[in-house]
C-alpha cells in the first residue's frame, strides 16, 4: 500500500489534510483506530464497525456508505451543508 493510501482512512477522510495530524494524531492506519478523540484504549467507532466488526479494509467496501456512523461523526464546526459536502468527498474518494 502506498504512502498516500495509509493517509486515507477507512473512513475516506484524508489523515495529512486533518488540522489534527501530527502532533495530536498519527492517522488512522498507523495507531490502528485508536485516535486521540475515541474514548481511551478503544477504536473509533467507525474503525471498529468497518475494520474488526466487518473485516473491510475501508468503508468502501460495505454496501451502507454512507451510514449513520459515518453521518453522525462530524466536526461540530461544519454547518450541515459542509458535512454533507465532507461526506460526499469521503464517498467519492473510497470508492475510486
Amino acid at each position: 500500500m502506498s504512502d498516500l493510501n495509509e493517509m486515507i482512512s477507512c473512513c475516506g477522510s484524508d489523515c495529512s489534510a486533518c488540522y489534527c495530524y501530527g502532533e495530536m494524531c498519527k492517522g488512522c492506519h498507523a495507531v490502528c483506530g485508536k485516535v486521540f478523540h475515541a474514548p481511551e484504549g478503544k477504536e473509533c467507532p467507525i474503525f471498529y464497525c468497518c475494520r474488526i466488526q466487518n473485516g473491510f479494509h475501508s468503508c468502501g467496501e460495505c454496501g451502507n456508505l454512507p451510514c449513520d456512523l459515518i453521518l453522525g461523526t462530524n466536526d461540530p464546526r461544519m454547518s450541515e451543508e459542509e458535512l454533507m459536502k465532507n461526506v460526499d468527498e469521503r464517498v467519492k474518494r473510497l470508492r475510486r
